[in-house]
């Protein structure tokens, strides 16, 4: 019999930190608070919300019996949606390269009755799909979110918000590559504002940039979450006291955290690779379905869809991108900035 272990107490009515939050963090037992919890248009700690999901359904028009392939598995949101269509027969395979997060949603979906049968996760980088493709496909049916999910940004043991203090990591897979405080103390400032500029479109790079450099040469050493939200704050302690400021340096504390994540997971680099092997791996006919979050990677997918059309390899693209309706923005903030994309090959 397993042991039974007591949750940790803490202060007050209500439970603050992410650790604390144990309702949220079991939800198939607290059903009732999750709801509540999403009914105020938030998304419950150690939870993802699947963003677009019936738009995405409706491009990639999963038929019983086909081959699919979720190649950023996540929370698994998108992946119990696209089971559902299969109706039992057929395939679905599941790529994530976070091991702790891919474990819990494979048990997630097994306990909502999706076997091995027809459901597989692989820990893979979805830049290698090729790989996958070989040994599973083709693939009738391909979707991709590149957003990252709630539960990694929600924990501050992985240093993705600037919300809430931990180590600075921002790493997709935490058992592989060097944590972001480390690659921030190798960056020179060129090197740093080039980051900021090209990956977040930061207007104040060269400002954040230089205060990080000064900084660093006093022997401050930038380790934590808190520690990039207070240089960026003291960086830009030149604009004017009024309304407008505290907004503002919440969307440059956005800009900058994704930019350093964008760069210690080789997002862009990876996204490229994905497009590159992407046609090889659909079967003719076959359909892809990509959710982006940020300028940058829209344009790759737009310019890569374009190309494949002109080739003849697509038969069909999206012309516009497809946005969320204004109801699902409402229920989920996280959903404002999505843009899908998709495509048919010959």
């Amino acid at each position: 019999m397993e042991e039974h272990k007591r949750r940790k107490r803490y202060s007050g009515t209500h439970p603050k930190t992410y650790a604390e939050k144990y309702k949220e963090h079991d939800p198939d037992k607290y059903a009732d608070t999750v709801a509540r919890v999403i009914g105020k248009g938030s998304t419950p700690a150690g939870m993802h919300l699947p963003i677009m999901v019936e738009e995405v359904l409706g491009v990639l028009r999963i038929a019983p019996g086909e081959n699919g392939l979720d190649a950023t598995l996540g929370y698994g949101g998108h992946a119990r949606r696209m089971l559902a269509c299969l109706e039992g027969k057929g395939h679905l395979y599941g790529l994530d390269v976070d091991s702790v997060e891919m474990a819990k949603t494979r048990e997630r979906l097994r306990r909502e009755g999706f076997g091995e049968d027809i459901f597989t996760a692989v820990r893979e980088n979805f830049a290698n799909i090729d790989r996958v493709a070989q040994e599973y496909g083709p693939f009738q049916f391909v979707m991709a979110d590149l957003g990252v999910s709630s539960m990694q940004i929600d924990n501050p043991e992985r240093g993705f918000s600037y919300k809430v203090d931990g180590v600075l990591d921002l790493r997709l897979d935490p058992e592989n590559g060097i944590p972001a405080w480390q690659r921030l103390e190798r960056m020179g400032r060129d090197e740093i504002q080039g980051m900021l500029t090209e990956n977040a479109d930061e207007p104040y790079a060269g400002e954040i940039a230089a205060y990080i450099a000064r900084q660093r040469k006093k022997g401050d050493a930038i380790r934590t979450t808190s520690d990039l939200r207070r240089a960026i704050e003291n960086a830009l302690a030149f604009l004017p006291e009024n309304g407008e400021k505290k907004e503002l340096l919440k969307k440059t504390c956005q800009r900058v955290f994704q930019a350093l994540r964008i760069d210690i997971n080789n997002e862009f680099e990876v996204l490229e690779s994905f497009l590159n092997k992407l046609p090889r791996t659909l079967a003719a006919g076959g359909r892809v379905a990509i959710l982006t979050f940020h300028s940058g990677e829209d344009r790759l997918v737009k310019k890569a869809f374009q190309a494949y059309y002109r080739q003849h390899v697509f038969a069909e693209i999206s012309d516009e991108v497809i946005r969320p309706t204004p109801e699902e923005c409402r229920a989920n903030g996280r959903a404002r900035s999505t843009k899908l994309r998709w495509a048919v090959k010959e």
